[in-house]
């Protein structure tokens, strides 16, 4: 990709760029994903090997203990909520797509030339938030 995207926390103390295409975004409303993030989280991704950190000088990862399989990456300094991956993948289980770098959207220099795609994990949505009806909408995944 001639124009990596680009990507970096608030106080730009973590840098990233994606040098391949990034899937549309999806808004995952399950319940780790809305504590994480505060919200729904709505990501994209892109192949591991696309994935470049360019500044990870403040980066901190969090590996969950009831999900070791899982490390999510922030921001030590500003908390901003940046990327996760799959670090092992299990034999059997949720992880489809194991050899990728999931983003958040939201962390992405614009134009990111992206779009939403559908939302998952709808039947763990919050109460206040309005599912949009112009996007799919899948219960779980």
């Amino acid at each position: 990709m001639s124009n990596p995207r680009t990507g970096r926390c608030l106080c730009g103390g973590v840098r990233f760029e994606i040098d391949g295409p990034a899937r549309p975004v999806w808004n995952c409303h399950c319940h780790r994903c809305r504590r994480w993030t505060g919200h729904f989280m709505a990501a994209t991704n892109c192949e591991y090997d696309d994935f470049t950190l360019v500044e990870e000088g403040t980066l901190r990862w969090h590996h969950p203990a009831d999900d070791p399989n899982v490390a999510y990456g922030s921001c030590r300094e500003c908390g901003s909520s940046l990327f996760w991956q799959v670090v092992e993948p299990p034999p059997e289980g949720p992880y489809v797509q194991t050899r990728c770098m999931w983003i958040c959207a939201g962390a992405l220099d614009t134009p990111t030339g992206l779009w939403t795609e559908r939302a998952i994990f709808c039947a763990e949505a919050s109460d206040y938030h309005t599912l949009d009806p112009a996007i799919e909408n899948r219960a779980r995944e």
